[in-house]
């Protein structure tokens, strides 16, 4: 990318397209007039989106890209079974017209949010869950996505910690093979009774030998056990995914450190997709994503100006 001009570079930054960008890459330009040329600051290839849990599950696609257009949510993770209904028995067809839908809009299809998970004890099922899970790494690569988050969703009872967590990784490593040949990355969303624990994901993750394979961050408050909230960052963030999930950021009936985390992303200069995975029912959910948007949008700012890290070259 030596060659690479500021103003290419802001819109690969932000994997934006489409009519909104010359407004979107203004805006950025504005806020960058200080930076010397072919410079950048730590964090600010972090990008703001959505995942469709609970906000967004009753939006068809349409709606959905036509909300995060105006909330600046520029990234949407898809979950599966809700009324997007991007699944993968779409046809070839269809999969197209999803594909055009993000193509012709500036808000990124970053990947299907899949329920497959790898710890159970009948092979069987654990099979059965990495087959489906590869349809869905077919279904994103087909529509536009990067990548697939999948879980490990809890130690099993009665089996030793040790055996479910080198299953997860034989599985995770099959599935990662299998994704790289798509270009697709494999997303494991911290989260399951007991694999939610930042030790037990590095465990997992100490036998996963697959690139394409890495840990979706998932703010949960097992994040704080132990030594806290940066000893278990630190403890895995060498094999962070592209997508981070957060809460609302706001929410004072689930609270967490995010300020602390902003610091932690900024410090590692952080490039993946930040995405909400908000709770509760709104009357106005495309309104409150673009709080969301803007309150994470101030907090990098004003955290990028406090810890005043050392520019970054632009390669």
């Amino acid at each position: 990318m030596e060659d690479t001009t500021r103003r290419s570079f802001l819109k690969q930054s932000l994997n934006v397209g489409g009519a909104m960008f010359a407004a979107e890459l203004g805006a950025l330009e504005a806020l960058a007039v200080a930076l010397p040329s072919g410079y950048r600051q730590s964090g600010s290839l972090m990008r703001f989106g959505l995942v469709t849990y609970l906000w967004g599950k009753d939006w068809d696609l349409p709606t959905l890209i036509r909300n995060c257009e105006k909330a600046k949510a520029f990234g949407v993770e898809l979950r599966t079974e809700h009324a997007h209904k991007v699944e993968a028995n779409l046809s070839q067809q269809q999969r197209k017209e999803v594909k055009k839908r993000f193509d012709d809009s500036p808000v990124v299809f970053v990947g299907p949010g899949c329920n497959f998970a790898f710890h159970y004890s009948d092979k069987a099922k654990v099979k059965q869950e990495i087959e489906g899970a590869k349809q869905y790494v077919k279904l994103s690569h087909d529509c536009g996505g990067s990548g697939l988050k999948v879980k490990p969703n809890g130690l099993v009872k009665g089996v030793p910690a040790e055996k479910t967590c080198e299953q997860i990784s034989k599985s995770l490593n099959i599935l990662g093979r299998y994704a790289a040949d798509y270009g697709q990355e494999i997303r494991v969303e911290v989260h399951g009774s007991g694999t939610k624990d930042l030790p037990i994901m590095k465990k997992i993750f100490d036998q996963v030998t697959e690139p394409s394979v890495g840990i979706c961050w998932n703010s949960n408050h097992q994040d704080l056990k132990g030594k806290g909230l940066e000893y278990n960052f630190n403890l895995v963030k060498n094999r962070f995914a592209t997508t981070c999930h957060i809460h609302a950021i706001n929410d004072d009936t689930y609270p967490y450190p995010y300020q602390q985390l902003m610091n932690l992303f900024v410090k590692m200069d952080y490039k993946g997709w930040i995405l909400l995975e908000a709770h509760g029912e709104l009357k106005d959910p495309a309104k409150a994503l673009a709080e969301q948007c803007e309150i994470w949008n101030k907090m990098l700012a004003d955290t990028q100006k406090k810890l005043n890290l050392p520019l970054i070259k632009i390669k």
